[in-house]
């Protein structure tokens, strides 16, 4: 029992091994994955070396499919090149556990000693998260290790033969346990390292190891097609695409079975070599077989498995918050800043259709208002609950304020929403059913700051784009410009009522009001400065001189923005 439960351990070490390097990788390249794997659509060669690069350095041909998928989903990848990324990412999982084979007994002390001395060092900065890889590598081969010095007692146990025995003569069943086993490892990879491990031990005979390094393959297929279950069709697509590669593979593999296995043993007779080779020589034959076909492959699947088109123009539901894109948090962060974008054209709108109410009393332009107001509340959000279920402890430092500066925007855009329907909307509509009418001049402010704010948002739009530092400055200058418009305006107004002029009198309340929460609305904008300005040193700590801060107060206490 003692012994079968560290084989167990040893199996549980490898799993989280490969994890750690994966899950480790993805964090200090993400960025640079994708763009490797976005700058390779053109050519379905290209497509193939590029995922054969990111899974060697993933070491997870089911990572590199949820990064392609999620390209696929958002539009920046054809189905074809699609399929061409992942024929290269099988073939690099192979080749990665042909590396793992080899005698480097050596390094896996080494590896484990470096990264712990890196990752406690350093551990918020990239050398710490390369640390942890190294961690990763380094459990991957003491597991390796560890199954099998665990394994050599075990073959000699009459009840663990008699266990073993009961999978040969059905290559079928070992397929279906081998697929079973890497769905429950999440990992082809470690199963396929385990398979070699226990043939080279010979718990199994070499004719189990490739029925279950089939069944590896075959799982690893499932997993892509799971991942992509809550992404859109055009994602779905290249999953069911790789499924049908391996499935056909594997098929043919079948009945091909006792001539394949006979030229494995005459290319290397030892079981653990033969469980590797094939899986090498069963991805390499799936890419030479597909490669060619893979333009009209392509286009057959967006045939059988079309976009449906939109059923309405739904501005409320997100576009870009690709689920799928949460296991890679530089993809995922992304999208939600693509989503933010699309919150931004929203309020502009909404800013837009509000001089409309004002000036011209549009009524219609009113019921879209608050229409558009719903839509800005659902979308906020579908962005906020996205990006909490990104894992903060996955991001770099400059991923992590990306993350804050999209919460930060959505928040203030959300806020700007409100303004104009529960506030600014209210005062239109009660101006539209006591038949009032601004004067002339009052009217005239209004649309003047009303340009200014809109001028702002979309200036703080490019600002969140870009992040310019001058764009930002000129943002935050602006709120002191919008801040003393404010008060030269009410104080013309009131110099109209000094005047008795009658329309001034009748709608006194609703200027004012209305050239304040107009003032409101770009203090929320300007705030999108703020990040910017923060990270450059560039804000002063208040705005009260030292005299006026009080005794208990110093002068660099943060500042209190008011509206």
């Amino acid at each position: 029992m003692p012994t079968l439960l560290n084989l167990l351990a040893a199996v549980a070490l490898l799993v989280w091994g490969t994890h750690i390097v994966r899950t480790g990788v993805m964090r200090v390249f993400g960025a640079d994955l994708r763009r490797v794997l976005g700058g390779s659509v053109d050519n379905r060669f290209k497509a193939f070396a590029a995922g054969l690069g990111v899974t060697a350095v993933v070491q997870s041909s089911t990572a590199t499919a949820m990064l392609t998928t999620s390209f696929v989903g958002q539009g920046l990848i054809a189905t074809a090149p699609a399929l061409a990324v992942m024929l290269g990412a099988d073939v690099g999982t192979a080749l990665v556990a042909q590396f793992f084979s080899l005698d480097l007994g050596w390094l896996s002390p080494t590896l484990i000693l470096v990264g712990v001395v890196l990752f406690l060092s350093q551990q918020n900065r990239t050398a710490g998260r390369l640390g942890r890889v190294a961690i990763g590598l380094g459990l991957i081969m003491l597991a390796l290790r560890l199954i099998t010095e665990t394994a050599a007692p075990l073959t000699e146990a009459a009840e663990v033969r008699v266990l073993f025995s009961t999978l040969t003569g059905d290559h079928g069943l070992d397929m279906l346990l081998g697929a079973l086993f890497t769905i429950a490892a999440y990992s082809s990879l470690a199963i396929v390292l385990l398979v070699s491990t226990l043939a080279a031990s010979n718990l199994i005979a070499p004719e189990v190891a490739i029925g279950l390094v089939l069944g590896a393959n075959l799982g690893g297929g499932l997993l892509a097609v799971f991942a992509s279950l809550r992404a859109g069709v055009a994602a779905r697509r290249v999953a069911l695409g790789n499924f049908g590669f391996k499935i056909t593979g594997c098929i043919i593999a079948l009945v091909m079975l006792e001539p394949l296995i006979a030229g494995m043993a005459a290319l290397d007779a030892d079981p653990s070599r033969m469980a590797l080779n094939f899986h090498l020589a069963f991805n390499l034959f799936l890419a030479l077989l597909f490669i060619a076909w893979i333009g009209p492959i392509g286009r057959l699947l967006d045939r059988l498995l079309p976009v449906p088109a939109p059923t309405g123009n739904d501005a409320s539901v997100a576009r870009y918050l690709d689920p799928v894109a949460l296991g890679t948090p530089t993809l995922a962060i992304a999208c939600a800043a693509r989503e933010a974008l699309r919150l931004g054209d929203l309020v502009e709108s909404m800013l837009k259709n509000l001089l409309l109410v004002l000036r011209d009393d549009d009524g219609t332009a009113a019921q879209s208002l608050r229409k558009a107001d719903d839509a800005v509340d659902r979308l906020y959000t579908s962005i906020k609950l996205y990006l909490t279920q990104i894992s903060r402890e996955a991001l770099e430092e400059k991923e992590g304020r990306r993350w804050a500066e999209i919460m930060s925007i959505t928040i203030n855009l959300e806020h700007v929403g409100d303004i104009v329907d529960k506030n600014l909307l209210e005062m239109a509509e009660k101006k539209i059913r006591k038949r009032l009418s601004f004067s002339e001049a009052g009217m005239g402010e209004i649309c003047e700051l009303h340009a200014r704010v809109l001028a702002n948002l979309q200036l703080g739009l490019n600002v969140f784009i870009n992040g310019d530092l001058a764009s930002a400055r000129r943002l935050l200058a602006e709120k002191e410009q919008i801040r003393e418009l404010e008060r030269t305006f009410a104080d013309s107004h009131l110099k109209r009522l000094a005047d008795n002029t009658l329309q001034s009198i009748e709608t006194s309340a609703l200027h004012l009001d209305i050239i304040r929460d107009l003032k409101r609305i770009n203090s929320h904008i300007a705030s999108i400065a703020y990040p910017i300005l923060e990270r450059a040193g560039a804000l002063a700590p208040t705005r009260l001189r030292p005299a006026a801060l009080g005794p208990g107060a110093r002068a660099g206490t943060p500042p209190q923005e008011l509206p």
